[in-house]
């Protein structure tokens, strides 16, 4: 029930604390940094949004039945996508200033994961099986009090269509087009523009779990703490990220490295 705020340039730390007691399973912040949207579950589970400087409640949004699997902002900020578990079989877009769905469809399968275009156009979800790309009609979303149809498509996934995608991240700059997935096998993957999976590459590690996209770098989270680093121009392999010092390590002691 609590989500922890980390400092990590004064190394403190300073908490919210969830007034419902349900327990937090996903959170995500807002591009600019000022609020954190968080998702919780248990019976009649909320989507809530904080202000991160004050540490209090902005928004408190019911329509999942279970639980939310993932949200995220969108980067213009005005929206929040929020997807349930799988029994739950909603994803629902959320002006949230508003407290309004002005979006709505349903999943059928397990979802791990959501990314927004950088154009906040589209979302792409992933999950089992799944790597779906869900289009926004901004015209359609801007009428208050009426929830409309989200429409849906899903990635062709060809000879991979079997994997669990647990990862997901829109590309930036230049490969805004491009969408970046992982699965949890351990592929790197890239969609074009017509939802096309195209190219993968072995990330060499025996489970991957988690993704992030920058203009420059694609960074993969792999088992047994390891950090790859590929370019999202070719996937081209870049280096493998130095592990960080084990629990209680002293680093003035070490006389080799290793």
């Amino acid at each position: 029930c609590v989500v922890v705020l980390l400092n990590p340039r004064k190394n403190k730390q300073q908490h919210i604390f969830n007034s419902s007691r349900k327990a937090v399973t996903t959170l995500s912040f807002s591009p600019d940094g000022k609020y954190v949207v968080t998702g919780e579950c248990g019976h009649m589970p909320a989507v809530r949004v904080w202000d991160v400087t004050e540490r209090a409640q902005m928004a408190e949004l019911h329509e999942h039945k279970y639980g939310v699997a993932c949200v995220a902002f969108s980067p213009n900020g005005k929206y929040i996508v929020s997807v349930g578990f799988q029994h739950d079989m909603t994803v629902c877009v959320w002006n949230w200033k508003k407290n309004v769905v002005v979006a709505a469809n349903k999943v059928s399968s397990k979802v791990c994961a959501v990314s927004f275009s950088a154009d906040s156009s589209y979302f792409v979800t992933s999950g089992n099986r799944h790597v779906k790309f869900w289009y926004l009609d901004h015209n359609k979303t801007n009428k208050v009090n009426a929830t409309v149809p989200l429409l849906g498509r899903s990635g062709l996934l060809g000879e991979l269509r079997t994997n669990c995608f647990s990862d997901v991240a829109c590309g930036r700059g230049k490969r805004s087009s491009s969408t970046f997935c992982i699965t949890s096998s351990g592929l790197l993957c890239e969609f074009n523009d017509r939802r096309l999976l195209d190219k993968w590459v072995e990330l060499r590690a025996s489970q991957a779990t988690c993704l992030c996209v920058t203009e420059d770098f694609i960074f993969c989270g792999c088992s047994d703490g390891t950090v790859r680093a590929f370019s999202p121009f070719n996937l081209e392999f870049l280096c493998t990220l130095p592990r960080p010092h084990t629990l209680g390590t002293d680093v003035e002691n070490m006389t080799k490295a290793r």
